[in-house]
């Protein structure tokens, strides 16, 4: 085979002289090119570049910008994924993926639409019936009066949240991020060029709002806000004081506010959600990002949307004209049936959410060394480790290796969650409870007697 060029990697060859008269450079020759080969990684298979030739090769600063820690944290949910597919018996709980079915009533209609045809391009804001209907929910929900206008769809809320960031913030800037945070907001927000500034929130105080700490973190760059309410990992639901105090720093600073409320509708009764866009003063500078993934077991379809001012809508729409031209048609009509005909399903999902969060919290606090605080809203909890005398990584990677459940090390997710894992509720109580027998009798087969733990 003849060599190949791989974008970005030619090379001048120094040794050429296969130059014009007068000392000018033509295009050097290609004279290698890039092969890849995978490795396994905790059970993940990986590409690794092997270099045939004698250039090197490049990649934009961006590939630097979004790797890290928080990516690598996956490894253990991939390892126990292969091992499931090997047919090995794991219990998973280390995803927010729910393994409820998507609701009837949306599956439906989106096959009814791509049987009628409905497989073409669509407009790229997104449809003026689902963007409608999303408007219309977040008013009912939040107090919040918005329209069609400040919606626009994306590829589930992740890929809202890389657009707002990119709409937002630049090289230079700073984005606070109450910690725990979800594993792909730093990556998010590095890859528009700009920084995140992590507020470690007290483990003590059960990760409550620590709003001094978020003042002092603000600075001449801050230019944003991130957060989730419910948080992920956490559970924790943000009261209307702390919302306020938050609103309060946003305009005194003049900062734009991006708030992932995902899990806005798995928000259990002893807590009350409040949609910071909602209170004065804050609805000109709040990007709300959801979508159907949670409250609706729609992971896969990738229904995501942000909620935000006109102007900031108009230049979203303008990325995701480049970036995503429009969910598929029938897609959108499976979500507007879910959002108009799919509440008693929702409903009913959170309910079952809560049955197995009182049973999750309940069987592992029994455990001695254990300890975890009840969630007041999502899918996860946080399980303090620290008495046993491993750090989380060591306890999740023993853990699966001796009984096949899998959970993350929360440490990934922020310095405040060390000594921690995070597990999901996303499987039925028997399982859940199998699973809690699991870590009950790996925890007594330790050996080792319970320690202290640290502050």
């Amino acid at each position: 085979m003849g060599a190949r060029e791989a974008p970005g990697t030619r090379k001048r060859d120094a040794l050429s002289a296969d130059r014009p008269p007068g000392g000018g450079e033509t295009e050097p020759p290609v004279i290698g090119y890039i092969e890849p080969r995978p490795v396994i990684t905790n059970g993940r298979q990986r590409p690794v570049a092997t270099i045939r030739g004698v250039f090197a090769v490049r990649f934009s600063s961006l590939v630097e910008r979004i790797a890290g820690e928080r990516v690598t944290a996956w490894d253990i949910h991939y390892a126990a994924q292969a091992a499931r597919d090997r047919g090995e018996d794991v219990i998973l709980l280390s995803v927010g993926d729910p393994d409820f079915a998507s609701p009837e009533v949306a599956v439906e209609a989106a096959v009814g639409a791509l049987r009628a045809g409905d497989t073409h391009y669509t407009e790229v804001a997104g449809r003026d019936r689902l963007r409608g209907a999303i408007a219309q929910a977040h008013t009912a929900r939040s107090g919040q009066t918005v329209g069609p206008e400040n919606v626009v769809l994306a590829s589930g809320a992740q890929n809202g949240l890389f657009c707002a960031f990119q709409c937002l913030v630049e090289a230079g800037d700073e984005v606070i991020v109450p910690e725990p945070m979800y594993l792909t907001y730093e990556a998010t927000v590095r890859a528009s060029g700009a920084t995140v500034v992590p507020v470690p929130q007290p483990t003590a105080g059960g990760w409550r709002l620590d709003l001094a700490a978020i003042e002092r973190a603000i600075g001449p760059r801050t230019r944003a806000i991130l957060y989730s309410n419910p948080s992920n990992p956490t559970g924790v639901v943000y009261t209307r004081a702390e919302l306020e105090g938050l609103a309060r720093l946003a305009i005194a600073h003049d900062l734009w506010v991006v708030s992932d409320e995902v899990y806005a509708d798995l928000v259990y009764e002893e807590a009350e959600h409040v949609s910071i866009a909602a209170l004065p003063g804050m609805a000109e500078r709040t990007v709300t990002v959801s979508s159907l993934s949670k409250s609706h077991a729609m992971t896969g379809w990738r229904v995501g949307w942000t909620i935000s001012p006109a102007p900031l809508a108009a230049h979203i729409e303008t990325l995701a004209l480049c970036m995503l031209y429009g969910l598929p048609g029938f897609i959108q009509e499976g979500a507007i049936a879910a959002l108009e005909h799919g509440a008693a399903a929702a409903a009913e999902m959170r309910a079952v959410y809560r049955r197995r969060r009182d049973l999750g919290v309940a069987r592992l606090s029994r455990i001695p060394g254990l300890s975890c605080a009840a969630p007041q809203g999502g899918m996860f909890m946080l399980v303090d480790v620290r008495a046993l005398g491993l750090t989380a990584m060591e306890f999740a990677w023993r853990l699966f290796r001796a009984t096949g459940v899998s959970v993350l090390d929360a440490a990934a997710f922020g310095l405040s969650a060390e000594g921690h894992v995070r597990v999901s509720f996303v499987v039925d109580e028997a399982v859940l409870a199998d699973a809690a027998d699991r870590i009950e009798r790996f925890v007594g087969e330790l050996g080792a007697a319970p320690r202290v733990a640290a502050g």
